[in-house]
């Protein structure tokens, strides 16, 4: 049988900014194996424009925390070296290591040009609201700290397409730089007309030079860390040819099973595929619907159809290319996608990303270890935890489902009698408790199956048939298997 393999985000928004976090997670490589964890997404690794970022304002590419850059040598997260020691930690204990590669703006800017634009419509981006004009934008980045280690390339205006700040007015607005072969890149999501403008300064793939200089980049950075793959954030808002093309070249570079997965934030199935189509296939996406529907079933309680949990998902769809998640840093409460899943469904919601067959499943750090800031959160790792064991030695075999009640459904996976593998899921979003006969298989006649929740006490004992009666409380999720001698 295949392994199945599971991803943490091992970080959340307010994650400590003491510069030890590299030095935490080399010291937890080790306890992160035991648990059941396969690969690790890293926080972005590159210096942003403040040591306190979270690191999605990327300043300098080339910069992991070496250079004297934004008044400091290190990032939020640590020094270089602390990075290196971190990831070779990981490997030493076989887990794969995901690097987030902010690649769809600059932010911090060394110096500010004068550069001619059009005022846009924030609401579409296709409507010009002004007649053309001068500001004074940050578009210049030579990185005085770094003196033109590791690349000479110098950003200036005609390296990008929008920027949102006039410093000479002290105006905000979305401002669409004018000039030869410039305007907004095609091949992007169409919310807003045209989604290519996120924030701070926007890279404008249609450039040679950038779309060279970036591979070049994307080269030297898997060179240096010896990572696995990436996370590319707000793929919906780059050229997605780009994307394409930067995934081929990092793979021919590197090798074949390099692993790219992007955050396309949208839930429709439809704009997803076609991002997909575009890519070629080449990349796995976070399967955005999903995370919707848990946060929907979370709020909905027992007025939620449990049967349409799966429905217009990515992992049900295309499953080869979905990355499911309960939450992360950007759903996080406070946090500008704010859609947190409720606590009460929470381990529900992990047990139907990690206990069933398809999707490659991500842990959240935040639900994990705890959120912190104003609004924080407590940890459910001992929520977590036994899902986890489950994935690793139990969740195997062929899948049925039993998802025939709008408040509680089940699958049994059928496991191998011979390694005790194994499981019966059974969840119950109403208010009453609930029980479900669900088939395990004849082999498993006369066993006793227990929840390894720990939330039913009493053994199930399978019949001569192969049923068994799988109980669960209210409001609940319980996991069955055969207990290990």
């Amino acid at each position: 049988m295949t392994k199945n393999y599971t991803m943490m985000q091992y970080f959340e928004w307010y994650s400590n900014g003491d510069g030890n976090h590299w030095n935490r997670l080399k010291d937890e490589a080790a306890i992160l194996k035991e648990k059941g964890f396969d690969a690790i997404w890293l926080p972005p690794a590159t210096k942003a424009d403040h040591v306190m970022n979270t690191g999605y304002s990327v300043y300098d590419l080339y910069d992991l925390g070496e250079f004297d850059q934004k008044g400091q040598v290190r990032t939020k997260y640590g020094t270089k070296e602390e990075l290196i020691a971190a990831i070779d930690a990981l490997h030493a204990h076989d887990i794969k290591v995901y690097a987030d590669v902010v690649l769809n703006h600059k932010a911090g800017a060394d110096e500010a040009e004068t550069v001619r634009v059009v005022e846009v419509d924030p609401n579409d981006r296709t409507h010009e609201i002004s007649e053309p004009f001068d500001i004074d934008a940050f578009t210049k980045f030579y990185f005085p700290g770094r003196n033109k280690k590791y690349s000479a390339f110098e950003w200036n205006y005609t390296h990008f397409n929008g920027t949102d700040y006039d410093h000479r007015t002290g105006r905000t607005g979305i401002f669409k730089i004018l000039g030869e072969n410039k305007d907004w890149n095609e091949n992007v999501d169409q919310e807003k007309g045209n989604f290519d403008y996120l924030m701070f300064t926007n890279v404008d793939y249609q450039h040679p030079d950038v779309r060279e200089e970036t591979i070049n980049w994307g080269k030297w950075f898997i060179d240096t860390l010896k990572i696995d793959g990436m996370r590319l954030d707000a793929v919906k808002h780059i050229e997605s040819y780009f994307i394409r093309d930067f995934v081929h070249a990092m793979r021919e570079h590197q090798s074949e099973d390099f692993y790219f997965v992007g955050e396309f934030w949208n839930p429709d199935l439809e704009v997803n595929e076609s991002f997909l189509e575009d890519a070629d296939y080449s990349l796995d996406l976070f399967d955005v619907r999903l995370h919707f529907n848990l946060k929907a079933a979370s709020e909905g309680g027992s007025a939620y159809d449990l049967r349409q949990i799966f429905d217009g998902t990515l992992v049900k769809e295309n499953p080869v290319n979905a990355v499911t998640f309960v939450d992360n840093h950007d759903s996080q409460p406070g946090e500008a996608l704010e859609s947190f899943v409720k606590d009460w469904f929470k381990q529900a919601a992990y047990a139907l990303i990690l206990l069933r067959e398809d999707g490659y499943p991500c842990v959240f750090y935040g639900d994990y270890y705890g959120i912190g800031g104003d609004q924080p959160v407590e940890s459910k790792q001992m929520a977590i935890d036994p899902l986890l064991y489950v994935r690793n030695l139990k969740a195997y075999g062929q899948q049925d489902d039993y998802f025939d009640h709008p408040n509680v459904v089940g699958w049994v996976r059928r496991g191998f009698a011979k390694d005790k593998s194994g499981c019966a899921v059974i969840i119950n979003n109403s208010e009453q408790p609930a029980e479900k006969q669900m088939f395990v298989g004849e082999d498993r006649a006369g066993q006793t199956w227990y929840d390894y929740t720990d939330t039913i006490e009493e053994g199930v004992v399978i019949d001569e048939h192969g049923n068994g009666v799988f109980k669960v409380n209210p409001g609940s999720v319980s996991v069955y298997c055969e207990k290990e001698i």
